[in-house]
C-alpha cells in the first residue's frame, strides 16, 4: 500500500499548487464542472475522504452511514457539516488537509487485498485507495482549468489508467448495458515515455493514446470526439464515449 499511499500525497501536494493564494472570492468561484465551486470541490473530496476513513477504520459506524446514504437521508457534504460549517475557503482546506492525513494512514496500516465494505460493491483495499487518487486528480483538474493554472501529467496516472480499465464493464452496467464479449487492447504512451498496455495483443478491438488524453476522457471531462484518443472498432470506441469508473448515475454531459 505504500506506494499508492505515496502517490495520493504527491497528487495532495500537486492540488496545493492549484489553490494556494486562494482568495475567499476564488474559493466561491464556479468551476468548469456545472454546479460546483471551488470549495464545494474541496468539502467533496474532504467529505468521501472522510467516508472512506470509516470503511477502512471503523466498520461499523461506516455501515450506519451508509444505510443514511443509500435511503437519502442524507447527502455525504451533509454528514460534516458540523465540522465544515462556517469555515472559510482556506479554513475548509486545512481541515481537508487533516482528513486526507488520516485517511491515508488507515489505508497504509490495511492489507492491500483486505476486502472493504463500501458504498457499492465491497472493494479491495488497494482499489479504494486508488479511486481516491483518481477522484483527487480529476477534481484537481477541474481547480486548474478553472483557472488556468499549470497542472503537469506524471506517470501516477498509470493508477487511474487501471482503474479504467478493469472497470469497463462496470461502464456497460452503470447504463442498463450488457458488456461486449470482444475484448479491447489498450496501449498509453506515458508521460515520462514508457508504453502501458493492457488487454490481449491480438484483439481487434484498439484503444490507443497517451495517457493523459485517455484519463480525461475516462473521467468525462474531455469528450471522445474532442479528443486525440483513437479507437479502432465499434466496441472500443463504444467503451470510450460510454466510460465511467465511479458509483452515480450516468452523466450526459462531459463535465460535472
Amino acid at each position: 500500500m505504500e506506494q499508492i499511499c505515496a502517490d495520493i500525497e504527491a497528487e495532495t501536494e500537486a492540488l496545493a499548487g492549484v489553490v494556494h493564494g486562494f482568495t475567499e472570492e476564488l474559493w466561491r468561484a464556479p468551476t468548469v464542472a456545472e454546479g460546483w465551486d471551488s470549495y464545494e470541490t474541496i468539502l467533496h473530496l474532504g467529505a468521501t475522504d472522510w467516508v472512506c476513513y470509516l470503511a477502512v477504520s471503523d466498520p461499523v459506524t461506516f455501515t450506519e452511514i451508509r444505510a443514511r446514504l443509500a435511503n437519502g437521508e442524507v447527502s455525504v457534504h451533509e454528514l460534516v457539516v458540523s465540522e465544515t460549517n462556517a469555515k472559510a475557503g482556506n479554513e475548509l482546506w486545512g481541515w481537508f488537509l487533516e482528513v486526507r492525513a488520516s485517511m491515508v494512514d488507515a489505508l497504509r496500516q490495511t492489507e492491500p487485498k483486505a476486502r472493504i465494505t463500501w458504498l457499492g460493491p465491497d472493494i479491495g483495499a488497494r482499489s479504494l485507495a486508488t479511486s481516491r487518487l483518481l477522484e483527487t486528480w480529476t477534481h484537481s483538474h477541474d481547480l486548474a482549468d478553472t483557472f488556468d493554472v499549470p497542472y503537469p501529467p506524471t506517470d501516477r496516472l498509470r493508477h487511474i489508467a487501471h482503474i479504467g480499465y478493469v472497470t469497463r464493464e462496470f461502464s456497460y452496467i452503470n447504463r442498463g448495458m450488457s458488456m461486449p464479449a470482444e475484448p479491447v487492447r489498450l496501449e498509453l504512451l506515458s508521460p515520462s515515455g514508457e508504453s502501458w498496455t493492457w488487454g490481449p495483443s491480438d484483439a481487434e478491438e484498439l484503444v490507443v493514446s497517451t495517457a493523459y488524453e485517455f484519463c480525461k476522457v475516462l473521467t468525462r471531462r474531455l469528450p471522445l470526439g474532442e479528443s486525440t484518443v483513437e479507437t479502432k472498432g465499434a466496441f472500443a470506441t463504444e467503451w470510450m464515449e460510454i466510460a465511467q469508473p465511479w458509483i452515480e448515475p450516468p452523466r450526459i454531459s462531459d463535465q460535472a
